[in-house]
């Protein structure tokens, strides 16, 4: 076991910790003996690192939904805080899939991966010979929570064209969106900022050109308590918040 886990706490006390003796920690810094499956998982929320890291990253992890490398910082949770290997935090959240749509994926990607060493045209080709190789894909068909899932992103792009915002196009796609990548910081009246979501929190929401020409871009983000609306320009200057609504569940 990677023993910069426990770098903190005596052996005692993280014997006492997972219930197991100080003589059995020992032996795992030691590389004598490797925790059980049980008490690997306690290791991991108690540590909130990844059982692959615990072990000393014996193995690769990439999505098996979008494809990308995997770290603590980019896995998944589950709805109990447990870390889900197979996924990354932008494509499975809270125990919900990001995506049932491959295109859909595929038009996320390639916006992040022009300009890095890959055109838009060379992006969509890796994505779409990737894609069909990872097991989230390979097995889609027995996922399910598609239909109610994509019932809701439905929902919420009704419920942002309802509000009939000004120069905003009509919403068509959300996406999932990761908090802070999103989370832009809003002027406040006494000369201060404040940030109004969770980075870590996985949202679903879209960037949309404005219909008035005047250089700026709606950004829309909901999830099941909210919607917020929000404008500004190029890279998320000069952000301001339009509007932010309690949704009725």
């Amino acid at each position: 076991m990677n023993s910069e886990t426990n770098r903190d706490m005596s052996q005692e006390e993280l014997a006492e910790k997972v219930f197991v003796t100080r003589q059995a920690v020992s032996r795992w810094e030691t590389g004598e003996t490797v925790p059980n499956t049980e008490t690997l998982k306690l290791l991991s929320q108690l540590f909130d690192v990844s059982i692959n890291t615990l072990l000393g990253s014996p193995r690769k992890l990439i999505c098996q939904c979008c494809g990308m490398p995997l770290d603590d910082g980019s896995l998944s949770k589950e709805k109990d805080g447990s870390f889900n290997e197979e996924y990354c935090k932008w494509c499975y959240a809270e125990g919900e899939y990001m995506y049932h749509n491959m295109e859909d994926l595929i038009d996320v990607c390639v916006k992040n991966m022009a300009g890095h060493g890959f055109s838009e045209e060379q992006a969509r080709t890796y994505m779409k010979d990737m894609l069909p190789k990872l097991d989230y894909w390979k097995n889609h068909g027995e996922k399910d929570n598609d239909s109610a899932f994509e019932k809701f992103k439905d929902q919420l792009a009704d419920e942002f064209n309802s509000l009939n915002i000004k120069g905003m196009p009509k919403v068509e796609k959300l996406n999932s969106l990761v908090g802070g990548y999103v989370n832009l910081e809003y002027p406040i009246p006494n000369g201060g900022s404040v940030k109004l979501l969770d980075d870590n929190v996985t949202y679903l929401g879209n960037q949309l050109e404005s219909l008035i020409d005047d250089g700026r871009y709606f950004g829309i983000l909901a999830n099941a308590d909210f919607l917020m609306v929000s404008s500004y320009g190029k890279d998320g200057e000069a952000p301001e918040l339009l509007l932010y609504k309690k949704r009725q569940n």
